[in-house]
């Protein structure tokens, strides 16, 4: 996926001259400039580099992949999963936006958009947080609990919060627990795919299959406005989840963030003095070699994982919804049909499938919720180690988050908020709108703020522009229904 659209040697362009010109280039208002340091070798093989991307594709492997595409088959059949490709398509190109600043930089995207304004780093760490305040994702996972073994979702869904503040507390090096839990997580929903393939979908169900192209639709009358922008919007990853792919290339010790000391446990662990802000490398040849070639590696890493290994589960979890449950007299529109679901396949496959689909889908839930916690935290702690708080350590910042955010959603369940796919549009909403404004956000830095061999060109120019008007129509057509729902209109 790579493209020539980063070639140059680095004479001639702006920001191609010496450490000086390439150094000025980055907005100091705010922000000191940034080191000049070489850029480290890229290593051998793309295999060193999976990761990000299969975090990416486990946390998103959640409410699209597991909730909203299928519970959409159950309701109106396969007309509306060529979305997910939509999405998923406009997705890659924001994550590999958001990688090309911090490969070139060791920044995240968001320290690099609070150079232009010092609080907007801030204003995306709160949207994130707003959004993943209704811990619809525990909820979800718990309720699947209570259909294998019973007992009340709210306290099981504490329990599972609860759970995740130890799991990313004591982990001496917080990255490596996430990859190895996203990664077994991946592993296990495709083994679901694969026995369900054999098992559960039958020959009717595949010749449907075209019906994905020839009978493509819209069903806003059916499902409304907010429900299909987040299916669109969480069709892979969706609102801070895209941002924190900068956080997670970096610990990965992709490009320019081999730099960056990660995030360590206080408690297991060793944190270290980060630095606030991060560096750039001198346009010569050795360093725009390496470049192209860390380049390559990154598009090469998150359309192998991301792309598509959320595809292929976004086509067989709405293939196993629509070949067991649509049509289904009686069918509720909430999450139980997760529960009808499970019934029609252990009556049609056998008694062992129901409960095997619900083990499968209650621990990939709960994979999401941990990885949901570490980003909302991870992002609002490196935006208040960068621009708010220099001297503090970014690891004792990000675990006092990370059980604040546990706390939060407790409160959020004792209260009664406890309708997982209400919660789950809500949070949708939120980060569809925060792709429209970072969509923008990130054309101006890595058009503006990058050296010339290494900028962003015509054609990923013209993703971003994609992005920014997809989901900005969506947003807006979303708020007015809502708006004509609440005041009586529609």
């Amino acid at each position: 996926m790579a493209t020539a659209d980063e070639g140059g040697t680095g004479r001639g362009g702006p920001g191609g001259g010496g450490t000086v010109s390439v150094a000025a280039r980055f907005p100091t208002k705010h922000l000191p400039a940034p080191e000049v340091r070489p850029l480290p070798e890229p290593p051998k093989s793309t295999w060193r580099l999976i990761g990000p991307g299969v975090i990416a594709a486990g946390v998103g492997l959640a409410s699209g992949e597991f909730i909203l595409y299928p519970y959409i088959a159950s309701q109106v059949g396969l007309v509306f999963v060529w979305a997910a490709l939509v999405g998923l398509a406009t997705q890659f190109f924001l994550n590999m936006e958001i990688e090309r600043y911090t490969l070139a930089t060791g920044e995240t995207a968001l320290t690099g958009f609070s150079r232009f304004w010092r609080h907007w780093g801030l204003v995306f760490a709160i949207m994130t947080y707003f959004a993943n305040l209704w811990p619809g994702w525990a909820t979800s996972s718990a309720t699947l609990v209570t259909y294998l073994w019973g007992g009340d979702a709210r306290w099981i869904a504490i329990g599972m919060l609860i759970a995740i503040a130890l799991i990313l507390t004591l982990a001496p090096v917080v990255y490596v627990a996430l990859e190895r839990a996203e990664m077994l997580k991946v592993a296990a929903v495709l083994v679901l795919l694969v026995v369900g393939a054999l098992f559960a979908i039958g020959a009717d169900t595949w010749s449907d299959v075209p019906q994905i192209v020839t009978n493509a639709g819209i069903p806003v009358a059916e499902l409304g406005f907010a429900l299909l922008l987040g299916a669109l919007a969480f069709a892979g990853g969706g609102g801070g989840q895209n941002l924190v792919q900068s956080n997670w290339i970096r610990d990965k010790r992709f490009g320019m963030g081999s730099y960056v000391p990660r995030i360590a446990s206080p408690v297991t662990g060793k944190p270290e003095a980060a630095p606030s802000t991060g560096f750039i490398f001198e346009m010569n040849d050795e360093n725009l070699s390496r470049w192209r070639t860390w380049w390559r590696f990154a598009n090469r890493e998150q359309l192998y994982t991301f792309v598509l290994i959320t595809f292929i589960s976004i086509i067989f979890t709405s293939l196993l919804a629509y070949s067991t449950v649509f049509g289904l007299p009686g069918l509720a529109n909430d999450i139980s049909f997760l529960q009808a679901e499970g019934q029609q396949l252990s009556a049609t496959v056998g008694s062992w499938f129901g409960p095997f689909f619900w083990f499968i889908g209650a621990f990939a839930l709960f994979a999401a919720a941990l990885g949901i916690v570490d980003y909302t935290s991870r992002l609002a702690a490196d935006v208040l180690k960068t621009s708010y708080l220099p001297q503090a350590k970014e690891s004792t910042i990000y675990f006092g988050l990370v059980w604040g955010l546990v706390l939060i959603g407790c409160i959020v369940l004792l209260a009664g908020f406890d309708q997982p796919l209400v919660l789950l549009v809500i949070s949708a909403c939120v980060g569809g709108s925060m792709m429209v404004i970072y969509s923008a956000l990130l054309l101006l830095l890595n058009r503006k703020v990058l050296p010339g061999p290494i900028r962003i060109r015509a054609g990923r120019m013209a993703a971003l522009g994609w992005s920014f008007l997809l989901f900005g129509v969506l947003s807006v057509l979303t708020i007015i229904n809502q708006l004509g729902r609440l005041f009586g209109g529609g």
